[in-house]
């Protein structure tokens, strides 16, 4: 199955070569690209795409405020796509707030040209792109900015886990792959697969990388532990 993807970004030369690069991919389709958030949006609600690579600064509507359009649509607008945000900054507080909002991960944009086209392909299958340390260091920073954790509806959610999906959750956050929590809790990786879907499931959260985030504002996962 082909992914459709576009691309927001201010910059002509950055649209074009990320273009390029997806395009000449036989199971990936790009439909179009916009200079700002406000064309961003009016074009995937036009061409419905399966994943929008959104850049972080942008004129007109940045990407945080166009990743909450998207991931939030309006009555009557259906359609919405998986929102994988793009940055220059390793640290960006604008890429926490859109984590929260709903985008399934982050990616630098000098990232090698074969790690763009992956996260593509992990976005589109419903994957948080979560795996780059760099992800747990900025999710890690600002957690620690943040004021200490309710612990009172979160823990009634919390309570809601068996003591194995509990350890899952604490693994994810973590930022271990599903094999490496195969291998830290000795389960096959099909068993770890499960037991992620019931933590998203039963904590009403969308994937890995809101999960990691409840988990640090949970207070289940104090930032700076290993």
């Amino acid at each position: 199955m082909t992914t459709r993807v576009i691309i927001v970004d201010d910059q002509a030369m950055v649209r074009a070569g990320f273009a390029a690069l997806l395009a000449a991919q036989s199971d990936i389709d790009v439909v179009g690209d916009a200079p700002d958030g406000v064309q961003g949006v009016a074009l995937s609600r036009r061409t419905h795409p399966d994943v929008v690579l959104m850049d972080v600064r942008m004129p007109e509507m940045n990407g945080l405020e166009a990743a909450r359009q998207l991931l939030d649509p309006p009555i009557g607008a259906t359609h919405r796509p998986k929102v994988l945000m793009l940055t220059t900054f390793d640290v960006d507080d604008y890429v926490y707030e859109a984590l929260r909002a709903g985008a399934s991960g982050f990616l630098l944009k000098d990232a090698p040209p074969a790690d763009l086209i992956s996260a593509v392909r992990v976005v589109a299958a419903g994957e948080a792109l979560l795996a780059p340390s760099v992800t747990r260091r900025l999710i890690a920073d600002f957690a620690r900015q943040r004021p200490a954790p309710r612990k009172d509806r979160a823990s009634l959610r919390l309570n809601g886990l068996t003591p194995r999906e509990t350890e899952v959750l604490e693994l994810i956050a973590r930022g271990l792959s599903n094999q490496e929590i195969a291998d830290a809790l000795i389960l096959a990786e099909q068993t770890v697969k499960t037991h992620i879907g019931r933590v998203l499931a039963k904590l009403e959260l969308r994937d890995r990388a809101q999960a990691v985030i409840f988990a640090y504002e949970s207070g289940l996962v104090a930032p700076g532990e290993r």
